[in-house]
């Protein structure tokens, strides 16, 4: 006697086949297999290990509030890439600064430093750079004599940021120095 089953014996037997036998070896990868960088991937992945040396390798800039009362001439320079660094061009700047605000027209007054980033990394990761840029000028600033407590560093990260190519997004990388509240 013929089992009830065996009209369906083989289409069963068709389809565990191809789920045992898949064995421990996956299918070959084919292109579209690969994965692909996705926005909430980490930003330091997508950055250069190393900042460009370049004649725009850091940046503050001051506002003219402070450039008119303290007589310093407007700079203009920008912090590279992934980079906190500041060049010699803005640390004379800086200098200025720190004698108007320790013993010149500004003494006594609170400075405010804004820093910021290019929109090109993930906003925490430009929340964290603008403030490690902030706090590169604040540490340099604490060095030539400014009160701890009349110097304030925060972070905008790329929320202000305007460029969409190099020479664009060199000013976005930038530290605004301008007076306290």
């Amino acid at each position: 006697m013929k089992s009830p089953f065996a009209c369906c014996a083989f289409p069963l037997a068709l389809a565990m086949s191809s789920i045992v036998g898949c064995g421990d070896s996956p299918p070959p990868k084919t292109a579209s297999d690969k994965p692909v960088a996705s926005a909430t991937s980490p930003a330091s992945t997508r950055l250069p290990k190393k900042a460009p040396d370049s004649p725009t390798a850091s940046a503050v800039r001051i506002s003219d509030e402070i450039v008119h009362a303290c007589g310093i001439s407007p700079p203009d320079a920008f912090f590279a890439f992934d980079s906190t660094n500041l060049r010699p061009d803005d640390t004379r700047v800086l200098d200025q600064v720190a004698v108007c605000f320790t013993t010149g027209p500004l003494k006594g007054r609170q400075l405010k430093l804004v820093g910021h980033a290019d929109p090109r990394g993930g906003s925490d990761y430009n929340m964290t750079l603008g403030q490690s840029r902030a706090d590169a000028v604040a540490k340099y600033m604490l060095g030539k004599g400014m009160d701890k407590s009349k110097t304030d560093s925060t972070s905008r990260g790329a929320m202000d940021a305007t460029g969409g190519d190099e020479p664009t997004w060199a000013r976005d990388r930038r530290v605004d120095v301008m007076l306290g509240q």
